[in-house]
């Protein structure tokens, strides 16, 4: 599975709302910030690969 790319959409919380930019879907997801790299923020290029985000 992957590697997908993200973007912060929102960030809310104790949550940030990712939206998919890699195939053009827009489709979005709500992810716990702890699993989320600390320098994110609205607007951050995220790319998910085995089981983990890293900044792009």
């Amino acid at each position: 599975m992957g590697p997908y790319e993200y973007t912060v959409a929102r960030i809310d919380g104790d949550y940030a709302i990712l939206r998919r930019t890699d195939d053009g879907s827009g489709d979005e997801i709500l992810v716990a910030r702890a699993l989320l790299p600390e320098a994110i923020d609205i607007g951050s290029a995220l790319r998910y690969e085995a089981f983990a985000y890293t900044l792009l």
